[in-house]
């Protein structure tokens, strides 16, 4: 069944149609300055589809609350649940099919991105019985996949652009059709633009975005200067939902109204006399009066308490979390995927196998896949000097802990040194020169020093440890070290 939206009218006056079917296959992209019409265009089509598609809002400016009191959005509040809780809520969402909006209002850019990811996470970490189709719309999107690291964690904004790729990239055939809104495409992430595949362009003036504008429409550069002439609310549309040529259209309007609207010019009051504005400005300041009582708490909300309820406890005979580690990096491809894009795989297969116990974080997740690449248990060698090593991993950079560890191990056991294929496949990758780069780059850092013996065999010596390894050949095949650690 087809259906189709009305998002206003084109420049020649017919109506400007959203194929729906369409988009939950193919997403879409908006960019425009601010005060182009951007969160009013979002609005317009949430109102137009909320019939006819379950919707998921990542708000961070808390503007689409409205939507609550008009058709019955779910409103969960993302600074008063943990990222645990978020995720077991998007489950319940998407097994009860409630359209809801996700307010991030007042959390700082870090946290944002952190809840976000979880909520996103919940979302696509559903089982196959629950792909129902779903519109997830991403207001400000350039703080959930910024192009460039800034001001939050690393550990934020893997986990948060890890969330959006994943939205983008494979939340097709979960049934979530992404659709996000930024102000600038430069600040969005490549591979997050590029999976959309309808666009709506507003109005625009920095030239880098101009540019980049007109590449994804198919307009030549010369015709990029368009975007600065078009009036709020007025976009170019262009994709397989939308029109197949860039056509014009202007936004129609809408029933909600956002919380925070433009500012309006207001007269001043009269001016007083200078003296008397002196003297309210200026005045001494009054001891601040006592905290005002507590409010009661409110009704139960039974929305709220479904929301909160616990999950289920999962049944005790799935593997543990360490086997299924061991069965995702035992594929080909693993070596070459980033490990937010793991850590989100490792959430499905601990969700799929039930897997007992609490869910490990980003942190842990990223410990344990270093511990798994370096061919160590996680409880490793008994006996001081593994725990010295263990202390010692924590103050070298993360993408080396598992190279570190793996030295650690083999030193410790007088085991032969870590051949090249070895310490590549310890630090994700299939390359010796990176190895050797890896290698070179801890023995500058002062972490590790490296000889050779008289045969041409390595020696890698941990000063912090006070041991080193047994000579080995670092051309030597992966399967030989493999079987002399054994």
């Amino acid at each position: 069944m087809k259906v189709t939206i009305e998002l206003g009218s084109t420049s020649a006056g017919a109506p400007a149609l959203l194929d729906l079917e369409e988009l939950l296959a193919t997403r879409l992209l908006v960019q425009g300055n601010s005060g182009s019409g951007k969160s009013h265009l979002l609005r317009r089509l949430l109102e137009q589809s909320v019939g006819s598609v379950q919707q998921a809002v990542i708000d961070p400016e808390g503007d689409f609350v409205t939507l609550a009191d008009a058709f019955g959005h779910v409103v969960v509040d993302a600074a008063a649940h943990n990222e645990s809780e978020l995720q077991r809520i998007a489950a319940r969402v998407r097994e009860h099919r409630v359209s809801v909006v996700l307010n991030a209002e007042g959390l700082d850019a870090d946290q944002q991105m952190k809840r976000a990811a979880a909520f996103l996470g919940g979302l696509f970490d559903t089982d196959r019985a629950l792909w129902y189709p779903m519109l997830v719309v991403v207001d400000e999107a350039q703080l959930f996949a910024p192009a460039a690291a800034g001001e939050v964690s690393d550990e934020a904004r893997k986990a948060s652009l890890g969330a959006m790729t994943n939205l983008m990239c494979r939340g097709r055939k979960r049934g979530l059709a992404g659709i996000i809104a930024t102000q600038r495409l430069a600040k969005l992430a490549k591979n997050v633009a590029a999976e959309a595949s309808n666009f709506l362009m507003g109005r625009t003036f920095l030239d880098i975005d101009m540019a980049r504008a007109a590449d994804l429409l198919g307009m030549e550069r010369r015709q990029a200067e368009a975007f600065r002439d078009l009036e709020r609310g007025h976009f170019i549309a262009l994709g397989p939902a939308l029109a197949r040529r860039p056509v014009a259209i202007r936004i129609g309007p809408v029933t909600t109204e956002a919380r925070s609207a433009s500012p309006k010019l207001m007269p001043l009051p009269p001016a007083a006399p200078p003296a008397d504005a002196r003297e309210l400005i200026l005045r001494p300041l009054e001891p601040e009066p006592p905290p005002a009582p507590r409010r009661p708490p409110p009704a139960p909300d039974p929305i709220a308490a479904i929301e909160r309820a616990p999950a289920p406890p999962l049944l005790s005979f799935g593997p543990s979390p360490d086997e299924v580690l061991r069965q995702l990096l035992a594929e080909p491809e693993t070596a070459s995927r980033s490990v937010a894009v793991l850590y989100q795989d490792f959430l499905v297969r601990c969700r799929r196998q039930r897997v007992a116990g609490d869910q490990i974080d980003l942190a842990a997740f990223r410990r344990r896949l270093a511990m798994a690449r370096a061919g160590v248990d996680r409880a490793g060698p008994a006996g001081p000097a593994w725990d010295t090593a263990t202390a010692l991993s924590a103050e070298v950079p993360e993408e080396m802990q598992g190279v570190f560890l793996l030295l650690a191990r083999a030193a410790i056991e007088n085991a032969p040194c870590p051949s090249d294929a070895a310490v590549a496949r310890a630090c994700g990758s299939h390359s010796p020169k990176r190895a050797r780069r890896m290698l070179d780059f801890m023995e500058a850092r002062g972490f590790i020093a490296t000889r050779v013996d008289g045969q041409g065999r390595r020696v890698i010596a941990l000063p912090g440890l006070g041991a080193e390894t047994a000579p080995g050949d670092p051309a030597a095949a992966e399967s030989d070290l493999l079987d002399a650690a054994e």
